[in-house]
């Protein structure tokens, strides 16, 4: 049994310094193991975009984009129900971009409607001004 210590403290280049069970010893005898399962926290259904694209369909549906987005997040609402979680994510994601594609022409066509009020109004006012200026006539 000496010899044995003796033996496995020896260490042999590139193994860890362990020593060997005894010749007698079962697997049998030591405890079993156990295993824990961790449950991870439930991922939250994807959004659907819903509210968002009801107000483009209102109040900014260029294009039928508005009214695109609400069909593709009525689509992702019905996957939701039905537990279909990438079919959602897929439907949603289109509605989210459907509405960022209305919301985009919309604001673009807003500075347009401003720029060319302001540019009319200036022409307005100078064409007012010479006709002004023609009717007084030299004085």
């Amino acid at each position: 049994s000496a010899r044995m210590v003796e033996r496995s403290r020896t260490v042999e280049p590139g193994l860890p310094p362990y020593e060997p069970l005894s010749e007698g010893l079962a697997m049998e005898g030591l405890p079993h193991s156990t295993v824990l399962t961790v449950e991870s926290q439930p991922q939250p259904p994807p959004r659907d975009h819903l509210a968002w694209s009801l107000c483009t369909t209102l109040y900014g549906n260029i294009c039928c984009l508005g009214f695109l987005a609400l069909i593709f997040s009525v689509k992702s609402r019905d996957r939701k129900v039905l537990r279909d979680y990438s079919g959602a994510l897929s439907y949603g994601s289109t509605s989210k971009y459907l509405n960022i594609a209305a919301l985009v022409l919309n604001i673009f066509l807003v500075i347009l409607l401003i720029i060319l009020i302001a540019s009319g109004t200036i022409i307005m006012t100078n064409r007012f001004k010479q006709e002004m200026e023609n009717s007084m006539g030299p004085t």
